[in-house]
């Protein structure tokens, strides 16, 4: 009745308006505060369970990204399910066996043997489950446009079971605004509210394979919920197992921040192999050009050519930002312009060989090209967008009869082409050509660059090195 009185009174006086204006926003405060009482509530039982280590969770993807991940939360204590779709793969980690290179066996083993992790295709374990990250594959489809289709099936795999007050996390690398828009409707769908029923972040992946100094543990971990707690208990959760987590506000900004890091480096490498282009056609060194200004102490960080971009994030997540500006209609000209050109770079390779075997009077076909390395960088065994199988193919497709040496990658088929690595000394001396496209540190580069015919090198690999059977990109 008060508040009536003062409401019809307020057309009258300022006094009472200002009156009932601040009655206002004390109600707007305390729905404010009553409304992150009961979303803190809500979320305390499973913090509280992330905090002594008996939170059970669950990693939905076992590749490079996810087993790694799964291996840091065992190692802290915590019990982990994985979850593939692959039979041969939960198969091969239930025996304790790992086939990802950065996640050694001999760590692996004990904690299967342990109980701390164990591998299912079952999806209604999630039932059990209060924690769960999702690192599926998120390829491109030919026309560039990001095929979803693996969160898709992992999400509705997910909401079937989810069980009530879970924590979900998404880590694939994907366009911004894909968990706000096509995760979050998905889990909410059943009648969940985000917030109270469950909470939902996004983290993106930062895996570099092979890099001995930083892995899974000491990689800063970007976090961002949809809304402020769920920010606040992904921070907890990451914090229990890896060395830094970083909070950000949004769960686009968190994706954005993976596309940023991802573009940064794919343009500086499709302006370093247009300079190497440039240099190529002037009869420059660009490796000298690039050793020499990389002595300049500030305002210059070095980049390097080579064949071709590989890898899953690189050659790859450049584009989700490229398809969802396009949306906005804002056109990404330095992600196009430097695809173009990345993607250029086989063709110039093969180009160069075609040129250094015309040179010694021979035709590309027919000649024995031989590759050094298949996989996309040096001393890993990942073939994932590697140059090397375009540079195959194209050396296959104008007549050269070709082969490769990778002692990481024991064979090879695609597109026609089955193959075994062969010994690399021989092969090579047996070769009109060799092409050093991963600079894998098992080679012997010395017996090699004195005893191939010829060496057309994509890495530098032969720095300091001479002579004229050694042609460099």
């Amino acid at each position: 009745m008060r508040l009536e009185i003062i409401a019809f009174s307020a057309r009258f006086s300022p006094a009472a308006a200002l009156v009932l204006g601040r009655i206002g926003e004390y109600r707007k405060v305390l729905a404010f505060t009553m409304q992150q009482t009961a979303t803190s509530t809500a979320s305390e039982p499973l913090a509280e369970k992330i905090r002594n280590r008996g939170a059970r969770v669950g990693i939905v993807g076992l590749g490079y990204v996810g087993l790694p991940l799964a291996v840091e939360f065992a190692k802290a204590g915590f019990h982990v399910t994985g979850i593939d779709v692959q039979e041969s793969k939960v198969d091969t980690l239930n025996r304790g066996e790992s086939y990802v290179q950065d996640v050694p066996t001999e760590v692996f083993r004990p904690l299967v043997e342990s109980g701390h992790f164990r591998a299912t295709t079952d999806f209604s374990e999630v039932a059990s489950l209060d924690t769960l990250n999702i690192a599926v594959p998120t390829p491109l489809r030919k026309t560039k446009d990001p095929d979803m289709s693996f969160i898709v099936s992992a999400c509705q795999e997910i909401t079937k079971h989810l069980k009530p007050g879970s924590l979900v996390i998404l880590e694939s690398t994907t366009y911004p605004g894909t968990t706000d828009e096509l995760v979050l409707p998905m889990l909410e769908a059943p009648g969940r509210k985000v917030g109270e029923d469950f909470f939902l972040c996004f983290s993106p992946e930062r895996v570099d394979p092979g890099n001995p100094v930083y892995q899974t543990i000491n990689i800063p971990k970007v976090v961002g919920g949809i809304t402020a707690e769920c920010t606040k208990l992904g921070a907890l959760f990451y914090s229990q197992a890896l060395e830094k987590v970083v909070p950000v506000s949004s769960t686009s900004v968190a994706e954005m921040v993976k596309l940023l890091e991802n573009t940064f480096r794919m343009i500086n490498i499709g302006l370093v192999n247009e300079m190497a282009l440039m240099c190529d056609r002037m009869g420059i060194n660009v490796w000298e050009v690039i050793d020499a200004a990389a002595t300049k102490p500030f305002g210059f960080m070095p980049f390097y050519p080579g064949p071709g971009l590989g890898g899953h994030c690189i050659p790859i997540d450049p584009f989700y930002l490229s398809w969802k500006t396009k949306q906005a209609g804002i056109e990404a000209r330095f992600i196009e312009l430097a695809g173009y050109i990345n993607g250029y770079m086989p063709h110039f390779v093969v180009d160069k060989i075609q040129n250094a075997l015309n040179d010694q009077t021979k035709p590309l076909r027919g000649s024995r090209v031989h590759v050094l390395g298949a996989a996309y960088k040096r001393n890993i065994d990942d073939l994932r967008e590697s140059p090397a199988l375009d540079i195959l193919l194209l050396l296959d497709k104008r007549g050269a009869r070709v082969s490769y040496s990778d002692p990481f990658i024991p064979t090879l088929k695609l597109d026609g082409l089955s193959l075994a690595s062969q010994d690399p000394i021989e092969a090579s001396i047996a070769s009109d050509c060799v092409v050093i496209v991963t600079d894998h540190a098992a080679f012997d580069y010395g017996t090699i660059a004195s005893r191939a015919s010829l060496v057309v090198d994509t890495r530098n690999a032969l720095r300091g090195r001479s002579g004229s059977n050694i042609v460099r990109l």
